[in-house]
């Protein structure tokens, strides 16, 4: 069956969704065809743009910018608040309309998911003119325009919705790579931070294409484990699936939304145990263990990303969970994190451990006897009976929380 993946992304949703949420209470005109922005609270810290029209943008209004820079840059603007409860109420009809015609979709934020469409296309046939289909529903009875990109994976597909925009329709198929995406600046492959993207041109890499022809061992250097994957980035290699949030049952995962943003990693970690010590105990209960870890973050504009690693072992145990998932953390480039999460996926139902020469069986063991221990009284006397993750503290390597 070939693979072909659709990224569905809502164009400048929050403006869309609130010129809608506007026009249905009887608002006189459509705010995407004036000078305006979506702003949060000018007397609190969220008085920045969130969102602005294309005439705003022709101004020089950027998201992010303050609205007191904004409003200098563009002495007509209008600035309307946010409405994130009509904006969940947009998103949740958007992906109720797509899984009319496939389950197998990734909410990949508010306003953007992926579609796997190979599983489908027997049903619905070329790809392109479904997508076409799909674009003038979604405009005819919901009120708002979306991209799509196409590809053979999900990277692709993502960058493919990227290339312009409003309303477009790109593919980015893997023998479209190298025309497509390698003449493109660094800057604008999915997954390259703005701290990555300076040092990438230091060292004289420019170009997607520079990239995908770097030798590994001279990003390692710098960037360490990172540089396989921006290679292979580049590259337009990616075998992620599309993961549904519902209906899968070989994945165990647990987010929180936090009270602040977050941009410091070692605050992170603290979350990070506490989540790893929930998914860890949901995997014991299911009698499972897991070859993939994955942590996800989305910041205050509900842009989502994840980071995942497959295991040589698959494990259930609390402390290699969060050990894994620190690891991926402190490879993720963070600005502002509002929510953190690890998943669990690929699960089995027995783990044949290989032993390292270099692992240390007893505290492994020990570990396992810990857990079972704490398991035990949780189901005896509730889950609030004990905090394992205030004595896995003690236990684990002290690296992790430095």
């Amino acid at each position: 069956m070939e693979r072909i993946i659709f990224h569905i992304d809502v164009n400048n949703a929050f403006l869309s969704w609130s010129a809608i949420d506007l026009l249905n209470r009887g608002y006189q005109y459509d705010i995407r065809n004036s000078y305006a922005v979506i702003g949060g609270d000018e007397k609190a810290r969220h008085g920045i743009v969130l969102a602005k029209s294309n005439a705003a943008k022709k101004m020089g209004i950027k998201t992010a910018d303050t609205l007191y820079s904004a409003r200098k840059k563009c002495p007509a603007l209008r600035v309307y608040p946010s409405n994130y409860a009509f904006y969940k109420e947009m998103s949740h009809k958007l992906f109720e309309l797509l899984n009319k015609y496939s389950p197998d979709i990734e909410i990949a934020s508010i306003d953007e998911c992926y579609l796997d469409y190979g599983k489908v296309k027997n049903l619905y046939g070329d790809e392109l003119e479904f997508a076409k289909k799909i674009q003038k529903e979604i405009y005819d009875t919901l009120g708002f325009t979306v991209n799509i990109g196409i590809a053979n994976n999900k990277l692709c597909a993502k960058m493919a919705s990227d290339f312009s925009k409003p309303y477009k329709i790109h593919t980015l198929y893997k023998e479209e790579i190298e025309e497509k995406m390698w003449p493109l600046s660094v800057d604008e492959l999915f997954g390259i931070g703005k701290k990555t993207a300076p040092k990438l041109h230091e060292l004289g890499i420019h170009t997607i294409g520079d990239l995908a022809r770097t030798d590994c061992i001279k990003l390692e250097k710098y960037f360490k484990n990172s540089a396989v994957n921006m290679i292979k980035s580049a590259n337009g290699i990616d075998d992620s699936k599309v993961i549904s949030d519902e209906g899968e049952p070989e994945s165990i995962g647990n987010e929180i939304t936090l009270d602040r943003d977050i941009k410091n990693k070692l605050e992170l970690k603290k979350y990070l145990l506490g989540l790893s010590e929930n998914v860890a105990l949901r995997l014991r209960k299911e009698k499972k263990y897991a070859y993939v870890v994955a942590v996800i973050l989305k910041d205050n504009y509900f842009r989502r990303k994840s980071h995942q690693k497959k295991l040589k072992n698959a494990t259930n145990i609390t402390s290699e969970i969060y050990e894994i998932a620190c690891e991926i953390l402190d490879e993720m480039e963070i600005e502002s994190v509002r929510l953190i999460g690890i998943r669990l996926d690929q699960l089995k139902d027995i783990s044949n451990h290989q032993v390292s020469l270099f692992e240390d069986i007893k505290e492994r063991e020990e570990n396992k006897e810990l857990e079972q221990t704490v398991d035990e009284l949780k189901n005896k006397f509730g889950i609030s009976i004990i905090k394992k993750a205030s004595l896995l503290e003690q236990k684990i390597d002290k690296k992790y929380l430095n």
